[in-house]
């Protein structure tokens, strides 16, 4: 007996009369199994760059793989154009392949300054290890405690050395 996936020699075998309406029936039934169908393809992929006052964004959302090679490249060069630091939000990255490290090997090695990684699912946390790409990078967890510890922020900082230099206006009590 054969089943439907079975080949005969003239290609491949017709299900029997029983599988047929077996189908057939559970066509009409609602989906009770609380996943959610897909039609076979993954998220959509996007690259979005977005320039900010003191740095550059470039979101990553859905599978980065070779179907989004050329928008990663466009990215790359919109964001070298600005001249500022580069962060690559990577928070909704579903799937990475090839194509998506060697886009952050790319932008890494031709950066200035060193490229940060906000937020990595574990999936990239992985390949930037796997692929010594990481190496190149600085990994991000939570942007906004990083920019806090940025003395580049332009706040006056308390440290062992007492304040920081700022270009303050003498006070009245500052008369000698």
């Amino acid at each position: 007996m054969r089943d439907g996936n079975s080949r005969t020699p003239d290609g491949p075998a017709e299900p029997d009369d029983a599988q047929t309406a077996a189908n057939r029936a559970g066509e009409d039934d609602a989906d009770t199994t609380g996943e959610i169908p897909t039609d076979g393809r993954g998220e959509p992929a996007s690259v979005h760059v977005i320039v900010q006052d003191d740095r550059t964004r470039i979101v990553l959302s859905g599978e980065v793989d070779a179907d989004l090679a050329a928008d990663l490249a466009e990215a790359t060069s919109d964001a070298e154009a600005t001249g500022l630091p580069i962060d690559i939000d990577a928070q909704h990255v579903t799937f990475m392949d090839s194509s998506g490290i060697a886009f952050l090997a790319r932008i890494a090695t031709r950066s200035n300054q060193k490229v940060r990684i906000l937020r990595a699912p574990e999936t990239v946390r992985f390949l930037l290890q796997v692929t010594r790409i990481g190496e190149l990078l600085e990994l991000v967890d939570d942007p906004d405690e990083a920019q806090a510890e940025d003395p580049a922020h332009g706040l006056p900082t308390i440290g062992p050395g007492g304040r920081s230099p700022q270009a303050v206006a003498p006070g009245p009590d500052d008369v000698a």
